[in-house]
């Protein structure tokens, strides 16, 4: 009887190395105020939120991507040459397939590293991180890159009010890697498919298709007009973003702490064990809540880059994460609770050890 090999497995992984893009086009509240009737006042109060950064044109995902990365290989001191996968969490790279990843491999010179993208919306990289996490412990991958990347000015329409002036763009890359003691907790990580369409596209890529071949689709409102039959005058053919704010709100006020109170539980740490929490960064409110009801003591750093970044889906923590750690370099080393939640509903949490 032929037994097969096992693969030589790694007790922990941890955080390496980190990097981040933050695009040039800060966009203010009064900018926002063009085009929606709000106020620089009623933004910062509902949200916390004072600018957001937009990309360039000409900027794509994959540049964003390349950047964040090269700074996370720098700061691990790790070869794209070494890389054991890359994992890309975004909802706005424009090609369905083939992935992101696959061809920031190639940009990076990690060929033939297995590449694929995730699609989990603002949870996506924490999703990447419970895989490479496993990846690397099971000995599939020594190390493995995970990014966070959202150009989410692709796929919002400026006029609603519902999602567009919260959302901004940039990416953040990290370098996970074995570790002689933990450096990753296990993950918490689930969905709520109840709540499938709280943040949700306008419509289907295929009422585009239906519509240019002059089909009628009474049953996308945003695209058709229900007594003409007729596509609207002022519809956005390209699907974009929406929100129920309040359904929203309430899941991750109070259903999405509990998975964070997983986090620490299976982490086997108290809330004074911590010394920092990176929460997705959707809204300050929502910021505030969870920490209050996970009764974090004062010493824990909270991340609040939603201030100066708005929401950036799959980016939001490693982007927070970077700017804590500018801002409190003597965090390194300790212990965070991060989680991300967004669309689906999706969540996933992990306490990590800062780099």
């Amino acid at each position: 009887m032929v037994t097969l090999k096992q693969q030589q497995t790694n007790a922990h992984s941890r955080i390496l190395g980190l990097g981040v893009y933050r695009p040039d086009v800060i966009v203010t509240n009064d900018d926002v105020c063009q085009w929606i009737e709000s106020s620089d006042e009623w933004i910062q109060q509902r949200t916390g939120i004072k600018t957001r950064h937009r990309a360039a044109e000409e900027v794509s995902v994959l540049d964003m991507s390349e950047h964040a990365a090269r700074e996370a290989l720098a700061a691990a001191g790790i070869e794209a040459s070494q890389l054991g996968a890359v994992i890309v969490s975004t909802i706005s790279f424009p090609y369905l397939t083939p992935s992101a990843a696959a061809a920031l491999t190639d940009r990076l010179g990690a060929t033939p590293a297995p590449a694929f993208d995730i699609s989990a919306a603002c949870a996506g990289y924490c999703y990447g991180i419970a895989q490479a996490d496993a990846l690397v412990r099971s000995g599939a991958a020594d190390y493995v890159l995970v990014i966070g990347v959202e150009k989410l000015s692709d796929v919002i329409d400026n006029s609603e009010r519902s999602i567009s002036f919260l959302l901004g763009d940039g990416a953040g890359a990290v370098v996970i890697g074995p570790s002689d003691t933990p450096g990753i907790g296990p993950s918490v990580w689930g969905s709520d498919g109840s709540k499938w369409d709280a943040i949700r596209m306008t419509h289907p890529l295929t009422d585009i298709r239906a519509v240019e071949q002059g089909r009628e689709r009474a049953q996308s409102p945003d695209l058709m007009d229900p007594e003409t039959g007729r596509v609207r005058e002022d519809a956005t053919l390209w699907p974009t973003l929406r929100q129920d704010g309040q359904t929203v709100f309430r899941w991750a006020s109070w259903e999405v702490a509990k998975r964070a109170q997983e986090a620490m539980d299976v982490a086997g740490v108290q809330p004074e064990d911590l010394s920092a929490f990176i929460p997705h960064q959707a809204n300050m409110r929502i910021i505030d809540q969870m920490a209050k009801t996970l009764k974090l003591p004062e010493s824990v750093v909270i991340a609040r880059d939603i201030a100066d970044s708005g929401n950036t889906s799959a980016a939001s923590v490693p982007l927070a994460t970077h700017r804590l750690l500018a801002e409190h370099p003597e965090l390194s080393g300790k212990l965070a609770l991060q989680i991300g939640f967004g669309a689906g509903l999706v969540y996933g949490a992990q306490v990590v050890v800062l780099p």
